[in-house]
């Protein structure tokens, strides 16, 4: 296994994709590639089961190249995936902290100045009792 094998395998380790886990089927190509691609499933479609991810690569005229590729593919779909996850949690967890954090002083008279004038303006707007 040269370097490139090796990192892609430690990248699926850390995503917990297992070689199980993936369907790979083999279809024609289309487009330019010569009777090569016309003859052979050089394409490549890759699922990964669990998630139901679905990648498809056609870059090359060769299967391997192409199984290699939708693997790479496959990786940087499910990490993007992974890192939007972790991103709107932090995000949801950065919410949180600021609606539970005191209101600074300057805040709460502005607020109690708001209602205070909320307060007159509703008062203005009462019916008005007739003395008669």
């Amino acid at each position: 296994m040269n370097e490139r094998e090796l990192e892609l395998t430690r990248r699926l380790a850390a995503l917990g994709v297992r070689e199980e886990d993936l369907e790979e089927t083999f279809v024609r190509s289309g487009g330019p590639g010569g009777q090569n691609v016309n003859k052979t499933a050089t394409c490549v479609v890759l699922r990964h089961r669990p998630t139901g991810t679905l990648v498809k690569c056609q870059t090359t005229r060769h299967q391997g190249a192409n199984r290699w590729r939708a693997r790479e593919l496959l990786v940087a779909k499910l990490e993007d995936r992974a890192r939007a996850r972790a991103a709107a949690e932090q995000a949801r967890r950065e919410k949180l902290r600021r609606q539970k954090r005191p209101r600074s002083r300057a805040a709460k008279q502005r607020m109690l100045a708001d209602k205070a004038h909320r307060a007159q303006v509703k008062a203005v707007r009462r019916r008005v009792e007739n003395d008669a």
